[in-house]
């Protein structure tokens, strides 16, 4: 798709992520982390991933997991040029049930050079933001 490789605007990339997973179209969600990117799931107690084959796989289990899958950005916040909060919506229904799953979190991304290098979702969503905030302050500081 043409959308996802022309546009650089971490905010922009991230409104195609979403609907990505929604489709579970893994090819187009992986073409917007990079090759050594990391997936902190720590916080959920479900560790850290380290390298696209390794989020890729997360990711395949996670959406195979669920009969349907939606998630959306209901807010995208930026902090500074390259430190994205997003507050997210995933609705899912596990097979076999009649009822979803929903959950209510926040992911921090941090991009470079237009690519996803480090996503971190958070269950508390003050939490989330206090952490863009102290990444944007540290990348801030590092650029001086």
């Amino acid at each position: 798709m043409p959308d996802e490789s022309t546009t650089r605007d971490p905010v922009e990339r991230l409104r195609l992520v979403f609907p990505a997973a929604s489709r579970r179209d893994l090819d187009t969600l992986m073409s917007f982390y990079a090759s050594d990117a990391v997936l902190d799931f720590s916080d959920s107690g479900l560790g850290t991933y380290e390298g696209a084959d390794a989020i890729r796989a997360l990711f395949e289990d996670w959406f195979g997991s669920y009969a349907e899958y939606e998630t959306t950005a209901d807010e995208i916040l930026r902090f500074g040029e390259n430190v994205i909060l997003t507050i997210n919506t995933q609705m899912a229904r596990l097979p076999g049930s009649s009822g979803f799953v929903r959950l209510h979190d926040a992911y921090v991304f941090l991009f470079e050079d237009g690519l996803i290098a480090r996503h971190t979702p958070y269950q508390n969503i003050d939490q989330a933001r206090a952490a863009a905030e102290r990444l944007s302050k540290e990348r801030a500081q590092a650029d001086v």
